[in-house]
């Protein structure tokens, strides 16, 4: 018999973590959200400092009671939503059905103990070392996930009627469209506030002894006993004026500059450069790409005797810096490419002694562009 509950939001996370933690756990999922504000109403007292209210979403009752009669039976429940704010309300609101409290209270009601947990991978390692330091549900998260819902609720039912009306019915505003749209309005005004003007450039195409020629650009002109200005060409007349002044002079290399650039390797993924990525490489939609990586993610069983693997590639993280672990394993794996590159090489330099005597193919070289190609493709998909 468990002795512990644990409830997380998926049911494929829920199958995965309870092969890692084994028979004294049991697993459960609560399906996101068990509460949330109701869709009839405005749900928000804004006299009495915004205070919302919370109903039980429709269809959730079955699931709550099933959860309440799983922890009678138990004397510990995990809640292990995902680690943001979405995932502490849920936490929160599961506290308050299982008889936990709503966290602000000093007195506790009698019953199991209940425990915030959070992993960032679904790996047999991630998981156990979460279980081993469990918390408390953070009340500052939890508030700051009502404060957006809140602001959602008192923008978009307001402003939803007017879509409905002027545009199309079914169409919801809220906090983030109704900003863009006000940063889109105000950009437009600058554009047509715009007065155009005319400006000319002149470039030359300069060449020496030696290749290859390169374009300069007239930058700053100097009058004589004056300082260097950059010159205004407002018409044509006047471009070609200077076009004559200094057609036929003799130009002199002033200074050379060479710089050192140093390139940094692509940051990982946050959730919007992984949808703008897989939108323009793959054409993929918002809700297909947040899916497969929720698969990912999850975990996807190989076969039925082997473990469910979650790919190492999409790891959710709360920062833009792969772990410690991740690293040195990438150190590891990299060291080891470099290994089979160079007995690669040496055996391809003994080879290539003993065919020396062999005549070549005449016409271009095709495996030369073939090699350079792919190193391209390789470089742009690292």
């Amino acid at each position: 018999m468990a002795k512990a509950l644990v409830i997380v939001e998926s049911p494929a996370k829920a199958k995965t973590i309870n092969k890692y933690l084994g028979k004294n756990y049991l697993v459960k999922a609560s399906l996101g959200h068990i509460k949330d504000l109701p869709k009839k109403d405005l749900a928000v007292d804004v006299e009495h400092g915004f205070e919302p209210r919370y109903e039980v979403i429709e269809g959730k009752k079955k699931l709550i009671h099933e959860l309440k009669e799983a922890a009678k039976k138990v004397e510990q429940i995990y809640l292990a939503a995902d680690p943001d704010r979405e995932g502490e309300a849920i936490c929160f609101h599961l506290q308050e059905e299982l008889g936990g409290g709503n966290g602000k209270d000093k007195k506790k009601k009698a019953g199991p103990e209940i425990f915030r947990v959070m992993f960032n991978e679904i790996t047999s390692r991630g998981i156990k070392k979460a279980f081993e330091k469990p918390g408390q549900v953070n009340i500052h998260l939890v508030e700051a996930q009502q404060a957006r819902r809140v602001l959602d609720r008192l923008v978009g039912y307001k402003i939803s009627p007017l879509l409905w009306d002027k545009v199309r019915r079914g169409l919801s505003a809220g906090r983030v469209q109704t900003v863009a749209l006000r940063l889109i309005v105000e950009r437009e005004r600058e554009i047509r506030a715009f007065e155009k003007r005319e400006y000319w450039t002149i470039d030359v195409n300069l060449g020496a002894k030696k290749p290859p020629n390169f374009d300069a650009r007239l930058f700053k002109r100097a009058a004589a006993g004056a300082e260097a200005e950059t010159p205004e060409i407002a018409t044509q007349q006047a471009a070609e004026a200077l076009v004559n002044a200094v057609s036929g002079a003799e130009y002199v290399v002033k200074s050379v500059v060479t710089r050192e650039k140093r390139r940094n390797p692509v940051a990982p993924f946050i959730t919007s450069t992984l949808q703008q990525e897989a939108a323009r490489k793959l054409r993929f939609s918002v809700k297909r790409t947040m899916m497969l990586a929720q698969r990912l993610y999850e975990g996807i069983e190989l076969a039925k005797k082997a473990p469910s693997a979650s790919s190492p590639t999409c790891v959710r993280i709360r920062r833009a810096s792969p772990a410690k672990r991740s690293r040195k394993c990438a150190g590891s794996s990299a060291k080891g490419t470099e290994r089979r590159i160079c007995r690669r090489r040496r055996t391809s330099t003994s080879r290539r002694k003993k065919r020396r005597t062999r005549t070549r193919p005449s016409g271009p070289r095709r495996c030369c562009a073939l090699r350079k190609r792919s190193s391209a493709t390789y470089q742009t998909t690292s």
